[in-house]
């Protein structure tokens, strides 16, 4: 048996163990996967184009953007990966605003600077060849549509766009900001060779406009007055905020390498997610009561005790799991609840080794101390085998394969902790404080 002492420090520790698990459950929410609090699952198709074809770098280059876009709209744990060679599947639990995920993750956001210059009043009436002759080869005509703040069209004006000057990969930065009268608008920063090109585009173009494209959309069309050498610009369109964040989110995240469709899209509510929580929490208490009545049947006072570690471990797996800022999925749960029942059979174990140490005519004490040790060889080795099982499907696996394999990880580790440390202090401590006998210590057979 455990001295006194050493039994006293084990004490401490677990108290002190425990003490920070609470303050770990207190402090920290939980993650809840998809499947548990709802939102959306996507599954994107990237497509070839004629310059850029779909191939491992593409759809890394695909991956890198989206993530970053995703990342912006703050949701905690997205999930995104590759699907076989040229599709991604992008999950974002817990996401209110669909349409403007849906928005900021397929959109390309190519920005384009097109010189051009105010179309006159007849222009309407030409044809595709005149207006070529008179102003270009790539001369077309669009209209800068101007807005109020409902979106409202207040005015129409005639454009002629000529040639692409400059695109958002010469950028080098995107950020909020404001004009003089407080409207939202876009600053950019060029990079050194876009900042060449919008030098010589601007000194062209005095007293002409230069337009501004979004996804081949005239959102703004100033007219230059000077050169403008610093390689600064404002981009100003009449935007929400809302849409001045989403441009500078898109400005930043780059441009897709490749266009993406959206060929899945499945809205998960949260009544579906928590309807399987509370069926998961009645398996879960239905399975732990069964437990703890097959083990004080069998074990008697032993058995108890072994249910007072096993709540130990139910506090540590959740502080755990808190802490390490883990999701919790479905399978995840399924992980969790079959932990529970190896963290009793290694408590079944230990405890028909101390038998049979009392068979032997053992003390209590040395049947504990020699059952405890006896045991740990088997425990250590049936759940390290688990433990490399689980690190194999958390390697090769995906999605909810990976949040299985992660739970039923810190599951098996925690078990053992609480079968070998929690379950011996306790047993230790009952057999030094009383003097009952064998019958009812264990059940006779």
């Amino acid at each position: 048996m455990m001295s006194m002492s050493k039994q006293k420090m084990r004490l401490t520790i677990v108290i002190l163990l425990f003490s920070a698990c609470g303050y770990v459950i207190n402090q920290l929410p939980i993650n809840l996967g998809l499947d548990l609090q709802g939102g959306m699952h996507l599954v994107l198709q990237a497509k070839d184009t004629a310059e850029v074809k779909v191939d491992h770098d593409a759809m890394n280059g695909v991956l890198e953007v989206i993530r970053n876009r995703v990342d912006s709209l703050g949701l905690t744990e997205p999930v995104i990966r590759r699907k076989g060679k040229d599709q991604l599947i992008v999950e974002l639990p817990g996401i209110k605003d669909t349409d403007r995920a849906l928005n900021l993750i397929g959109e390309t956001a190519l920005l384009e600077f097109v010189s051009a210059e105010w179309a006159p009043g007849n222009i309407q009436g030409l044809s595709v060849e005149k207006l070529r002759k008179l102003a270009g080869p790539n001369a077309r005509l669009d209209t800068l549509r101007e807005v109020d703040h409902r979106g409202r069209v207040t005015r129409e004006t005639p454009i002629i766009l000529k040639e692409t000057v400059l695109t958002g990969a010469d950028l080098s930065i995107a950020y909020p900001g404001t004009d003089q009268y407080g409207a939202p608008t876009v600053q950019i920063e060029f990079n050194a060779e876009g900042s060449r090109k919008f030098a010589a585009v601007t000194a062209k173009s005095v007293g002409k406009p230069l337009a501004i494209l979004l996804d081949k959309r005239v959102i703004s069309a100033p007219n230059i007055k000077q050169s403008i050498p610093g390689g600064k610009a404002v981009i100003s369109g009449n935007f929400s905020i809302q849409e001045m964040r989403d441009l500078v989110i898109q400005l930043k995240a780059g441009a897709l390498p490749v266009p993406v469709e959206l060929i899945s899209n499945k809205i998960i509510g949260p009544t579906l997610g928590q309807d399987s929580i509370e069926k998961s929490k009645v398996a879960f208490l239905i399975g732990i009561l069964l437990i703890c009545v097959y083990m004080i049947m069998i074990y008697r006072i032993p058995g108890l005790l072994a249910c007072l570690a096993l709540s130990g471990y139910l506090v540590m797996v959740l502080a755990v799991l808190k802490g390490l800022h883990a999701t919790l999925t479905l399978p995840g749960i399924a992980g969790l609840i079959l932990t529970i029942g190896m963290a009793v059979d290694a408590n079944v174990i230990i405890f028909e080794r101390i038998k049979e140490e009392r068979q032997d005519g053992m003390t209590f004490g040395a049947a504990v101390n020699h059952g405890f040790k006896n045991a740990f060889r088997t425990i250590l080795d049936a759940n390290i085998t688990t433990l490399i099982a689980a690190f194999v499907l958390f390697w090769l696996g995906m999605g909810s394969i990976k949040g299985f394999a992660v739970t039923l990880s810190i599951g098996i580790i925690v078990s053992m902790f609480s079968a070998i440390v929690l379950t011996k202090l306790l047993i230790s401590g009952y057999v030094a404080v009383s003097n009952k006998k064998k019958g009812i210590f264990f059940r006779e057979n």
